[in-house]
């Protein structure tokens, strides 16, 4: 289902989310609201990526948001007031979830933001993401829980760790040569950005 978010006190205006031709929406997922969908994305089944409290919400090229995934936010305004502690920034705009490119958000993941997610960066299935910032070609590894930090570039949460302050995320161990899930990413949106192109060839449409 894709559909405007209707005018509450948390979004004083409708809006219609905009997504590229080349993006999928498979019928079972929804989409609401202030939402930008970037080229070649691919959102799958029961996905809910919901951006009618805060807003906007940005998913950038290639990135794909799997099964089950919940991309939601804090309020960014309330009743035409701007709400600063619920935005992030990337490039000088301000957003309630930015999704870089080439980013893969697996199986049952929460994303509540603010939140912010750079390029080519892994999120694992059932990891939850909340009022922090994920860096480049990083990974969070399944059942990870970070709050309110930033995770350094090039950086992996291991699985079921629970990051919650700035000595946790300095903590985190680099990613290496023989890092076993260095290389996972790319094989995950090479699949994903073909199987979008596949549906939209198919002429299954939301």
């Amino acid at each position: 289902m894709i559909r405007e978010n209707p005018a509450a006190p948390s979004c004083n205006k409708s809006f219609k989310p905009e997504i590229h031709a080349a993006a999928y929406v498979h019928p079972l997922a929804v989409v609401i609201g202030h939402v930008r969908i970037g080229k070649s994305v691919m959102i799958c089944p029961f996905a809910s990526v919901r951006a009618d409290e805060g807003h906007p919400f940005f998913i950038g090229d290639q990135s794909n948001i799997q099964d089950g995934v919940i991309i939601h936010a804090l309020e960014t305004e309330w009743d035409g007031k701007f709400v600063e502690e619920n935005h992030v920034t990337f490039r000088g705009q301000k957003y309630a979830v930015y999704v870089g490119r080439r980013v893969s958000i697996a199986h049952q993941a929460q994303v509540h933001g603010p939140a912010l997610i750079g390029d080519d960066t892994f999120i694992g299935m059932k990891a939850l993401l909340f009022r922090s910032t994920i860096g480049r070609h990083c990974v969070v590894e399944p059942g990870a829980v970070i709050m309110n930090v930033k995770v350094p570039d090039h950086r992996f949460v291991p699985a079921g760790a629970v990051i919650k302050d700035r000595l946790d995320s300095d903590a985190l161990p680099h990613i290496t040569k023989s890092y076993p899930l260095k290389d996972m990413n790319a094989k995950v949106v090479k699949v994903n950005t073909s199987l979008a192109a596949a549906y939209n060839r198919s002429g299954v449409k939301p």
